[in-house]
């Protein structure tokens, strides 16, 4: 298959796509910002209390 016949058929698919409303993606935004912001503070604690025990037994 060459790159023009697969240009077309991705323009095909591309067109078929339900894309999300104004809304809808500033939800999504919303959701995906706050897990990473979660995810970041979990890791963070828990990084910061292996730290704490590792200093007890090696200082």
């Amino acid at each position: 298959m060459n790159l023009v016949a697969f240009l077309k058929n991705v323009s095909s698919e591309m067109k078929k796509v339900s894309w999300p409303g104004g809304q809808e993606l500033f939800r999504y935004t919303i959701t995906v910002v706050v897990t990473v912001a979660f995810v970041a503070i979990f890791f963070a604690l828990v990084d910061l209390g292996i730290t704490q025990i590792l200093n007890v037994f090696f200082e």
